[in-house]
């Protein structure tokens, strides 16, 4: 069980590395953060989830799109991407892709 991503430029048609991630887990009405980190050179962050932490739940990613782009010397329209999810089989691996433009993004459940 566990939970990784991965980011990929749809301009240049590569993985966007430097993307600051964020996940969170929904407690009560609140967030509690549980990991966060830079996604590498292949645009992935491979284990989002620390050990210990029960899997089922309601979840968000938040991509800072904002600050890679101004790195990347790029106009955007969204600072910021959030993607929220629940997890109900504890058991499995959840992988949650960012297909990343400057003025549009998709995603989906991967494998």
């Amino acid at each position: 069980m566990s939970i990784s991503t991965h980011v990929l430029d749809l301009v240049h048609g590569g993985p966007a590395s430097g993307v600051w991630v964020r996940l969170e887990q929904k407690v009560g009405k609140n967030w509690q953060e549980l990991h966060a980190g830079h996604t590498d050179s292949d645009g992935r962050l491979r284990e989002l989830l620390p050990k210990g932490v029960d899997l089922a739940g309601i979840f968000r990613i938040t991509f800072d799109t904002g600050a890679w782009f101004k790195q990347q010397n790029r106009p955007s329209f969204y600072p910021e991407v959030s993607v929220v999810f629940e997890i109900v089989a504890a058991t499995e691996h959840y992988h949650v892709p960012l297909l990343l433009g400057p003025y549009g993004y998709s995603t989906y459940r991967g494998s």
